[in-house]
């Protein structure tokens, strides 16, 4: 992954050295993610976890409609789970705030006097910077067993990051897809999919490996 970065951040020295209308963009939207390698029997529970993104990137063009983007990007992440019974509701979400450093490939397909759609793909790298464990159930009578005040209620808890007891490791790496269209007033409408490479349980047991898997859509502008 990082000779791949490198190699994408030489292509983008040369660009900048070769072509002088560098542009650039701001974007945001919805996130809505869950983790891979769900339990099959947790399958008909897990939700998508809704959140957002919000990305600054330049547009470095390195040939006719073809561009690579470098950016900064403050994404939401997570996962959700959601069961109910006679009665009785329980809903636990897990979510995580990360800095990432994407760099995609773009290309630009014009359309006319209306603008150009673009595809893209590339590489990201992340750290997570926060994160919350979050519970909430109704009627689950179980929760008064264990110690809690009523059969109703919440409890947040924070992500452990960092120690030998950390609850997930905080780098990520993966690589993202994306494609919308861009008006020719700069106006821009995206929808993207991140797919995480970096097993970020803190066990090595292959039955507890997890990883981001991340649907966005967003608008944006590009000067």
């Amino acid at each position: 992954m990082k000779k791949i970065l490198l190699s994408l951040g030489a292509a983008c020295l040369l660009a900048v050295g070769a072509q002088a209308q560098v542009s650039y963009g701001i974007k945001a939207g919805v996130n809505l993610g869950k983790f891979s390698n769900v339990d099959e029997s947790m399958e008909g529970s897990v939700k998508m976890n809704p959140s957002f993104y919000v990305t600054g990137y330049a547009d470095l063009p390195v040939a006719a409609n073809f561009s690579i983007q470098p950016g900064i990007s403050l994404q939401g992440k997570g996962a959700k789970v959601e069961e109910s019974e006679d009665g009785a509701s329980l809903s636990m979400s897990q979510n995580v705030m990360s800095i990432e450093i994407p760099v995609n490939a773009v290309y630009s397909i014009p359309t006319g006097d209306a603008g150009s759609v673009f595809l893209g793909a590339g590489p990201y790298v992340g750290y997570a910077i926060s994160g919350k464990n979050k519970v909430k159930w109704s009627g689950v009578d179980e929760f008064e067993e264990l110690g809690f005040d009523a059969s109703n209620g919440s409890l947040s808890t924070d992500i452990d990051f960092s120690g030998d007891d950390k609850d997930m490791k905080a780098f990520d790496a993966g690589v993202n897809f994306l494609a919308g269209f861009r008006l020719s007033n700069g106006f821009l409408i995206n929808a993207g999919y991140g797919l995480g490479l970096t097993n970020l349980s803190p066990s090595d047991d292959a039955d507890f490996k997890f990883s981001n898997r991340v649907l966005s859509f967003g608008i944006g502008f590009q000067f």
